[in-house]
């Protein structure tokens, strides 16, 4: 029980050193978060279009270049 109660004091005692971000930084960062999101989920919607209409274009070229 004595070791139970140390870990809890030494839980209470980093707790203390804890320095938590201004309101005002938490607020930037996360829109910085989002906005970071936003940009590499519209880049990977591009792409995928760009797939889209590739990729089975590619298929019937290398039909057609194959055709004997």
């Amino acid at each position: 029980m004595e070791k139970i109660v140390t870990y809890f004091k030494g839980v209470k005692a980093e707790w203390g050193k804890i320095t938590w971000p201004e309101k005002k930084q938490v607020i930037t960062m996360t829109i910085t978060v989002l906005v970071i999101v936003i940009a590499f989920t519209i880049y990977t919607y591009g792409l995928d279009l760009l797939f889209q209409f590739i990729v089975p274009g590619l298929g019937e070229f290398i039909k057609n270049l194959f055709r004997v």
